[in-house]
């Protein structure tokens, strides 16, 4: 199985919304961004393999990956374009369910990405986040 390719959700403004949760998160808690880390090289890894605990299909083509510091769980909202492509479109903090909101965010962004991949994609190195 080839590995699967990394790109950002890019918004028109040039923002990557979860390279710069990501950027944050390496500051205000190294622990919590090496853990998002390692799901992020499994899902590169494995690619629609991946299943829980590390990941989970939540609803419309979104999955989320799944780490957890504490009590407090972290996770990144992607989607798969094409076989082999797997989009970061939205990342959270949270303790309990994922809201509904932050899942329809995930879905815009999917949306938008399917129409012009192009002007959406961000390819960034998750070591340099």
């Amino acid at each position: 199985m080839p590995q699967t390719r990394l790109v950002f959700f890019q918004d028109a403004d040039g923002a990557a919304p979860v390279w710069e949760w990501l950027k944050d998160l390496r500051v205000s808690n190294p622990k919590a961004y090496a853990k998002c880390v390692v799901r992020i090289r499994r899902l590169v890894e494995l690619g629609h393999e991946l299943r829980r605990p590390e990941a989970d299909l939540l609803r419309d083509g979104i999955y989320e990956l799944r780490a957890r510091l504490g009590t407090v769980n972290y996770r990144i909202l992607y989607f798969f374009h094409g076989r082999n492509v797997a989009v970061l479109a939205h990342a959270i903090t949270k303790e309990r369910d994922i809201p509904a909101v932050e899942i329809n965010r995930a879905v815009g962004r999917m949306r938008t990405f399917i129409a012009s991949p192009a002007a959406h994609t961000f390819i960034g190195d998750i070591e340099n986040a």
